[in-house]
């Protein structure tokens, strides 16, 4: 029975399992990476028009609705124009009345100057006083001063018939571009009050196949921003498909909506389908910077720390503070020994660059094969080891 029993030990010992790993590891690969930007923000035409009226009125035509597309200089809608019409043709006779005016008092200073000549020679033959001469004198100013006055009303009716000839023209509500129309707020029959600010009645978008994006970029993002980088926006609308553009303006203006800072961002994306909508909510990504063919890490291998060891008493030994890293530069542990059971690492610095959040750049300190941790098993950690059952 010894004998039996020592042949089960050994065949026990030579057939047991190695121990489990104490670390997750990884290689570093050889591809692209690329650092971006993501924010979402509405789909705006790159230019958008609002038709309103300076004039107020009842609505007689509206000539154009929604999605038609239009010419600049096409009428839209036309409001009516008795009253303003009636105006004209009042201004008009008072333009008249004020001409035959004109030319009374042209008269009356025609006869003044006569009189005031014939008794100008007359004092110098000495057959009228002084005082007649300055009564004739005085007279002819007046005639010259009533002429210039009727003169200036007639400039100034003139002036009034001209605004109420323009009042006529505004009836008619023109589109000041080419485009489609967006939107239509009146109908026939309806009454437009334009008193402090002229109402919008059409909103025209001049060019539905250029688009732009106002996107939202958190502050930690902005400065990775710059005029021209490529963009490509995705809809809900259209799940697959992306619209490539760039980006044409970062504003400084922040907005601040429950104390969360962004900066508006313009991205003009091409729709030559015209598949993309004003008003539409876009998710844009930017790309910022990029690197191909590069050797890359698994960002876990940089935020890898090893768990202290444990102390007589089964607590963590207090660990000396690591060295602070400089910009560019991140940690890893390099596998020295895979022997199960006495595997081994140790600390090296590397030069990092451009990062996806998932992958980074290794500019230089590793080569493609080597291994590096990423984690620690818990089957190889003593503090989360199962507790066997004791019945």
């Amino acid at each position: 029975m010894a004998v039996v029993v020592g042949g089960g030990l050994v065949v026990r010992a030579k057939n047991r399992p190695p121990p489990p790993a104490r670390y997750v590891t990884a290689m570093p690969t050889q591809g692209d990476v690329a650092e971006k930007v993501q924010a979402t923000g509405a789909v705006q035409p790159v230019l958008q028009v609002n038709v309103g009226s300076q004039v107020n009125g009842r609505v007689a035509k509206v000539l154009v609705d929604f999605n038609s597309v239009v010419k600049k200089g096409d009428v839209l809608a036309e409001i009516d124009s008795t009253q303003y019409g009636q105006q004209v043709s009042q201004v008009s006779a008072q333009l008249s009345a004020q001409r035959a005016n004109l030319e009374s008092a042209k008269a009356n200073a025609e006869a003044a100057r006569i009189a005031f000549e014939r008794t100008q020679r007359l004092n110098q033959q000495s057959l009228a006083s002084k005082g007649e001469l300055d009564t004739a004198s005085g007279q002819y100013e007046v005639a010259k001063a009533q002429v210039a006055s009727a003169q200036a009303q007639i400039g100034a009716i003139q002036a009034q018939l001209s605004q109420q000839q323009t009042n006529v023209g505004w009836t008619k509500i023109y589109s000041p571009v080419d485009g489609v129309v967006v939107s239509r707020s009146i109908d026939p029959g309806a009454t437009v009050v334009a008193s402090f600010q002229a109402p919008v009645l059409f909103v025209i978008a001049q060019d539905l196949r250029r688009m732009r994006v106002m996107a939202d970029v958190d502050e930690a993002d902005v400065g990775k921003l710059k005029e021209g980088m490529e963009a490509e926006a995705v809809v809900d609308a259209f799940p697959g498909e992306s619209f490539r553009g760039k980006v044409e303006q970062v504003r400084f203006s922040p907005n601040n909506v429950q104390g969360v800072v962004t900066y508006s961002a313009v991205v003009e994306v091409e729709n030559p389908e015209e598949k993309l909508r004003p008003g539409m909510t876009a998710t844009v990504t930017i790309k910022t910077r990029e690197a191909k063919g590069v050797v890359r890490l698994p960002n876990a291998a940089l935020r890898y720390k090893p768990t202290p060891p444990l102390g007589p008493n089964g607590k963590p030994v207090p660990q000396p503070p690591e060295a602070p890293l400089t910009k560019g530069t991140g940690r890893v542990f390099v596998m020295t020994s895979d022997k199960p059971g006495d595997e081994k690492s140790e600390a090296r610095l590397v030069q990092i660059g451009v990062t996806d959040g998932m992958q980074t750049e290794v500019v230089s300190g590793l080569t493609i094969g080597t291994k590096v941790v990423t984690d620690e098993t818990d089957d190889a950690d003593p503090t989360k080891a199962k507790k066997g059952r004791m019945f």
